[in-house]
């Protein structure tokens, strides 16, 4: 069992729309506490919910709309989650997000600790790279979930 999951979602052939991507090869390359396990979820699907029911702890990273200036980051826990993701079309991963979540909850494998962390993208279009305000925001969410693991307590 996987302490905690870090899922990067996004499209690494759209620009900005992979920064989730491009955070979690980020994190992979730190030394954070506990037994974390990394994730390239690109567009996500439904596969990757036995993954989730293995896991104690989750962080999903993905371009998020947040009507903000590119680069934004923007920090849902928990309830919060599901509230940002209902409604609105906030990422273009929203629904398989959302429906990913529901079905854990379904499951009755929902991990205790949850989070997404979402990026205001600038542009989306053929690129292979986060660009500008998005590329320096990944130092940045990188701290932040690094953070969200020490506010958890998840063991070294």
């Amino acid at each position: 069992m996987s302490t905690v999951l870090i899922l990067g979602i996004g499209n690494t052939l759209q620009a900005d729309d992979g920064v989730g991507v491009h955070v979690v090869a980020a994190l992979e390359k730190m030394d954070l506490p506990g037994d974390v396990a990394f994730r390239d979820g690109g567009t996500i699907g439904l596969s990757l919910l036995a993954e989730i029911e293995d896991c104690d702890s989750l962080v999903v990273v993905d371009a998020m709309k947040l009507d903000a200036k590119p680069g934004t980051i923007a920090l849902y826990e928990g309830d919060e989650i599901q509230a940002q993701l209902g409604g609105k079309k906030r990422t273009a991963h929203e629904v398989a997000v959302s429906d990913l979540l529901a079905a854990a909850a379904l499951m009755g494998c929902t991990p205790r600790h949850m989070a997404l962390v979402g990026i205001q993208p600038g542009r989306v279009g053929w690129g292979l790279e986060a660009e500008g305000a998005v590329a320096e925001a990944i130092p940045r969410a990188c701290a932040m979930v690094r953070d969200l693991l020490e506010k958890w307590h998840v063991p070294a």
